[in-house]
């Protein structure tokens, strides 16, 4: 059986001895996942991610979970689990730490270190840290937490299986089943089953590669790539990465070394965080290797490779600064080398095709996921997802982190395990576990809440539509001055546009139009100024409709004399 919401109304409250599971973000896009389990009163969270914007989001910096929810209800929060070091998982911590600063955080080591230059930045002073690692156990009121290791694309990864007297939860966070990973850390099946055994009362599974069939390639795949890559270039290499992607630098420094290169970084996050990592010994850094970037400059191009953010055409980081032409000391020149070893996150493609044509532009070499195995995803495939039903064998099922998509394929692969009860739901949906069934009880308001420079949360879907139609469609702005007492115009109307024509002379023919129809409107007795201003709206609508084919925003200002 699967379980939808088409239509859901607030949900009654929670039943003595039921653990009510809220998520907040993740649940129908890749990122921002947060999620709130409720029993007896206390409330613990598991992430708190941001959602990176797209095209669609014009003049928005991030996007964060909605809070809204728990706000009047922080004080009830007994921690804040963070799966992992991923800005979609971490992002959003200090937003929520703003509204209640001494939340406890619990992760790993680099979990928590990658956390504490956030905080810094927000200038917040740093909470309670309870640093945890695989086999760890730890008591938040009445959750009974325990950790188990899980590979993915960033070290010291974890799940973590919720114990509570309404049932156990097994959290996944974000995870794969590499056999040979670098580090040699991998998924602790043993634990999963022996969970299993049990009794998996609720299952909460990454689901954003469940429509992969078969299992995720290995990272050590990647390697011979890269040495095929640094092999055949004669010049200059620039590897684009995530700047939290410790294992896909650590084989880039190496395969360096095997080719006599050296190699600096470029962009302040990669720069930061690759330093965290070498400082606890997540990442080995071969002496000799590291140079500053403007010292890189001065080698022969041969000698040279860049590590780089700006994997996903984000506009402001160093390769698409780069692939304008616009970097302070980077400049491509024919015959470079760009490898974009990373994957494309869903709503980026258009971004990173941007980048890829610029470096192309340059004369660049553009080596990427398309044509090359130079990156593999952090996910498990459907094959690994399958094989975790079958040894957790859970009673229920909650698919997260992806698109709908993603987690329907999920379902899907669960209930043909032979869970029977599979509950997919999106942010805001409310899910009971009652007796061992989880079961949808309603929904709360949860969307999306912006960052827009300094401001959070106060940018609106209905502001965020404005900037759409004025950034598509232009506008146009109307100011007619008439006289008080005879309602006649006496001035105007002075048009500007913007977006739609070059010249504003292009608008003389409305002008006319408008004087008659306010002259119409003022004999019928129609004098309120905002009543006319909604005249001189839908006329020169009509207009530009038909004349330029386009709807613009328009802004009609009346103002008597």
């Amino acid at each position: 059986m699967t379980h939808t919401h088409p239509e859901l109304s607030a949900p009654g409250p929670l039943a003595t001895g039921a653990l009510r599971v809220i998520p907040l973000g993740g649940l129908g896009d890749v990122g921002r996942n947060m999620t709130a389990f409720e029993y007896g009163g206390r409330i613990l969270l598991v992430d708190c991610g941001v959602l990176f914007p797209e095209d669609h989001h014009p003049g928005v910096d991030l996007i964060l979970p909605d809070f809204e929810p728990i706000r009047d209800r922080l004080d009830a929060v007994e921690a804040l689990v963070l799966t992992h070091g991923h800005e979609d998982h971490i992002g959003a911590t200090p937003y929520l730490l703003r509204e209640r600063g001494d939340i406890p955080l619990v992760g790993s080591h680099l979990t928590l270190s990658l956390v504490r230059p956030k905080l810094r930045e927000h200038r917040l002073k740093e909470t309670v840290h309870h640093v945890v690692r695989e086999g760890d156990a730890i008591t938040f009121g009445p959750f009974e937490l325990e950790f188990v290791a899980v590979n993915h694309s960033i070290p010291d990864a974890l799940a973590v299986a919720i114990h509570t007297p309404a049932g156990t939860v097994l959290h996944t966070g974000d995870f794969k089943m590499d056999q040979l990973p670098l580090d040699r850390r991998i998924t602790d099946l043993n634990t999963f089953a022996r969970l299993g055994d049990d009794g998996v009362d609720l299952f909460m599974t990454d689901s954003t590669n469940a429509e992969v069939p078969g299992f995720t390639t290995s990272e050590q795949e990647i390697t011979p790539v890269l040495d095929r890559v640094f092999s055949r270039s004669k010049q200059r290499i620039i590897v684009a990465c995530f700047a939290s992607h410790i294992h896909r630098v650590q084989q880039i420094l190496d395969t360096a070394v095997a080719h006599g290169r050296k190699v600096a970084y470029v962009g302040r996050s990669m720069v930061r965080n690759m330093g965290i990592a070498q400082d606890l010994g997540y990442l080995t850094v071969p002496p000799g290797v590291m140079v500053d970037a403007k010292e890189l400059a001065k080698l022969p191009p041969e000698k040279q490779v860049l590590i780089s953010t700006g994997s996903q055409g984000e506009p402001l980081s160093a390769l698409s600064r780069i692939a304008q032409r616009n970097h302070h000391f980077v400049h491509i020149e024919e015959g470079d080398t760009v490898v974009l070893a990373s994957s494309l996150i869903p709503g980026n493609e258009n971004a990173v095709y941007r980048v890829i044509n610029g470096l192309s532009r340059w004369g660049a070499d553009v080596v990427h996921k398309g044509n090359a195995l130079v990156h593999v995803s952090g996910h498990a495939s459907a094959g690994e997802l399958l094989y975790c039903y079958n040894i957790v064998k859970p009673k229920n099922v909650m698919p997260i982190h992806g698109e709908i998509r993603h987690m329907r394929a999920n379902a899907d692969l669960a209930r043909r395990t032979g869970v029977e009860n599979v509950v997919v739901a999106e942010d805001g949906v409310v899910v009971d576990l009652v007796d061992g069934v989880a079961k949808i009880v309603g929904k709360v308001d949860c969307g999306y809440v912006f960052v827009d420079g300094s401001s959070v949360g106060d940018l609106t879907e209905s502001l965020l539509k404005d900037r759409r139609v004025l950034g598509e469609e232009g506008f146009v702005s109307v100011i007619v001055v008439v006289d008080s007492v005879t309602g006649k115009v006496a001035s105007g109307p002075t048009i500007q546009a913007r977006g739609l024509a070059e010249d504003d002379a292009r608008f003389n023919d409305i002008r006319q139009p408008i004087i008659d129809a306010i002259d119409a409107a003022v004999a019928e007795g129609v004098r309120d100024s905002y009543q006319l201003q909604q005249i001189v709206r839908r006329v020169v609508g009509r207009w530009v409709n038909k004349a330029l084919q386009r709807r613009p925003m328009i802004i009609p200002v009346v103002i008597e004399s």
